[in-house]
């Protein structure tokens, strides 16, 4: 896809960090003075010197004031709490109290003092939490110091309702439970029956101890059935709990062996008298498993699952495995099938059309393309395409008073949260942007992410809005352009749209250079090192390693160069885009399943959800980015296919009140 003509324009999305500095008052300013980019050295490099235990006495005196001062004596105390001395973590967490800094240290000091049992300091520094552990630990506490109040039982009972593995504190706590009295059969069987609706053979026979033997011995064949189905499940008593048992084992043994699991089921339903509900969680797990690989015995087994036993899930694979096989009557039934919310949503609403217009019935169509025609997505730009209407699109620009702006840029969390992220720490920083957005409501919430944007945090616009449906026509904040020469100059190199390259990094870091996945795909465009080692090769283009892929200009080039790679082996950008995401392999087994597919259809049978829902994504935010750079865009239809002219599509907003 060639280049459009005119380039991208940045001309409304940046301001400099200075922009921030000038709008905040004075003691505000001082602040944000003394962390500004000359300072931002020294603070990274204080901070590594403390999680190194190197920190000098004259480093840290120096960035006294900077607003990250805590969280440098976090770092330096956090190193060793077991032999840190308590006065300082004490002081610390004193004068820090209520900020994310303090917040953090707390459990950290917490679990130190629990492994070394200073049960009066643990009390004494105690605040409620979440964590079970500490939880768990503050119980300990209290019985080794004698200090087992009225509720102490029924705290501890609270813990034990939990179907889920507990850390390894609260074994210690549950064996006073039971020494006291408060762990009766009762309570066994509760957490027991919990931890088979998690399908947890290990917490149920955790549960089961202290159970009589007879009972024990039933509560373990239980739990090894759920590890591994058996046939002395036959044998059982034929009450609800054996059912249930053999229902969550089943549905487990489903996920890899659909076969089996369908076997004995019928072989177990009518000996322990089974009913359609239990039936059902086993056979959605059997068509479910069976369908995600459209294997022959798909289209049954779904028609097996009871209807009560249907999710939205389910529905939308029964739509797709009728798709695949190219049975557009099954497929528009199975949408018709659908919940109202989930039948109205602009991709089932563009689906039921194409179906219509499969079985001969395109005039019934038109309204329904219509209706998901006024969504601002890959479905109803498609939608749009087909009956040649303008793109939808309703661009929300609130006002951003100066004095609101002011308020919120000084918010000392927010000060603190920008200034980490300058220096690459990024899980302090939402910490810190965490606690500030506790007081923020929604207009200084919205100011935030503007501010965080401005100072290149963009995926704040990701995480932070969307509370209210209008949030989601912030475009200019939700759909960031940065690296303009770095995309400009690829899409001249490669021959592609910018748009596609900075709709890619949108959808696989939302312009964060430093991005990492748990593939170790790095940067902008979330490349491994071993793909983008061979891209370098065949194409000639720098590459120093997989450090060099945070920078941003080279993973730009070799982000965009395996782009090209991809429309070249496939020849269509849909494709190329899936291949993108999922690699050649998959992408091959999907092209030789349905290679006469449609391209919507095709997309909407691949196989893996985050593929499918990938390549959506990525047509769509094109054509947004189409719109922020050139104000009208090519038509999707004509993009996913790779051409590159044609004539362009408007946008336009259908109606005042529509929030799209």
């Amino acid at each position: 896809m060639s280049p459009p003509a005119t380039t991208l324009s940045l001309q409304y999305l940046h301001r400099s960090a200075l922009a921030l500095l000038l709008a905040v008052p004075s003691l505000a300013l001082a602040q944000a003075s003394a962390s500004g980019a000359d300072n931002d050295a020294a603070m990274k490099a204080a901070i590594g010197a403390a999680q190194r235990g190197q920190l000098a006495a004259g480093q840290a005196e120096s960035l006294r004031n900077d607003p990250r001062r805590p969280w440098l004596e976090y770092a330096q105390l956090s190193r060793n709490l077991d032999t840190a001395d308590a006065a300082q973590v004490r002081a610390f967490l004193q004068r820090y109290d209520g900020q994310a800094s303090a917040n953090a240290l707390r459990p950290l000091w917490l679990a130190s003092l629990s492994r070394r049992q200073q049960w009066n300091d643990f009390l004494a520094d105690w605040r409620p939490s979440d964590d079970a552990a500490l939880r768990c630990a503050r119980l300990n506490a209290q019985q080794a110091l004698g200090r087992t109040e009225a509720d102490w039982n029924s705290d501890a009972q609270a813990l034990w309702r939990s179907g889920k593995s507990l850390p390894d504190a609260c074994d210690t706590t549950f064996a006073t439970l039971a020494a006291r009295g408060g762990l009766d059969d009762a309570l066994r069987w509760e957490r027991f029956d919990l931890a088979v609706a998690e399908g947890d053979p290990g917490v149920m026979r955790s549960a089961a101890r202290g159970l009589a033997a007879d009972a024990l011995a039933l509560a373990q064949d239980y739990a090894a059935f759920v590890q591994a189905p058996h046939a002395r499940a036959a044998q059982w008593p034929r009450d609800a709990r054996s059912r249930q048992v053999a229902a969550a084992g089943l549905a487990k043994l489903a996920r890899n062996d659909p076969d089996g699991a369908e076997r004995q089921l019928a072989q177990l339903a009518p000996v322990l008298g089974m009913d359609e509900a239990q039936r059902g969680q086993v056979q959605y797990q059997v068509a479910l498993w069976t369908v995600a690989s459209y294997l022959p015995d798909s289209a049954r087994r779904l028609a097996a699952v009871p209807e009560p036993a249907y999710d939205e899930r389910l529905h939308e694979w029964r739509a797709r495995e009728a798709m695949a096989r190219s049975d557009w009557k099954a497929a528009l039934d199975a949408i018709r099938r659908m919940p109202t919310k989930q039948r109205e949503d602009s991709r089932w609403r563009w689906f039921e059309g194409r179906m219509l217009e499969k079985t001969g019935r395109g005039a019934e169509a038109q309204a329904l393309f219509r209706s998901a025609a006024a969504s601002p997505t890959f479905h109803g730009f498609l939608a749009a395409d087909r009956l040649k209407l303008p793109y939808a699109l309703c661009p929300w620009d609130p006002a951003d008073p100066p004095a609101l702006r002011k308020e919120v840029a000084r918010d000392p969390a927010l000060v603190r949260a920008l200034a980490l992220q300058r220096i690459d720490q990024p899980g302090w920083a939402v910490r810190e942007w965490n606690d500030a957005l506790t007081r923020f409501d929604d207009a200084r919430r919205r100011t935030a992410v503007a501010l965080a944007q401005e100072q290149g945090w963009f995926d704040r616009a990701v995480f932070s809005l969307g509370k209210q449906p209008d949030e989601q026509r912030l475009y200019k904040l939700r759909f960031p352009l940065h690296h303009d020469a770095d995309i400009r100059a690829a899409a001249r190199r490669n021959d592609l749209d910018p748009a596609w390259i900075a709709a890619e990094i949108r959808a696989e870091s939302t312009f964060n250079p430093n991005a990492r996945s748990p593939a170790n795909a790095r940067g902008l465009m979330q490349l491994l090192p071993g793909t983008a080692a061979g891209v370098a090769q065949r194409t000639g283009l720098p590459y120093a390693g997989a450090e060099s892929l945070y920078d941003s200009s080279t993973n730009i080039a070799l982000g965009s160069a395996y782009l090209r790679e991809m429309e070249d082996k496939y020849g269509q950008t849909y494709q190329a885009i899936a291949a993108y995401n999922a690699g050649p392999t998959p992408t091959a087994r999907w092209l030789s399943q349905r290679p006469s597919h449609d391209p919507d259809l095709w997309i909407e049978t691949i196989s893996y959800k985050e593929t499918r829902d990938y390549v959506a994504r990525v047509l769509a935010f094109s054509a947004i980015y189409d719109w922020l750079l050139n104000k009208d865009a090519l038509p999707v239809s004509e993009r996913l296919l790779g051409h590159n002219a044609g004539a362009r599509k408007r946008f336009a907003c259908p109606t005042p009140a529509l929030a799209i």
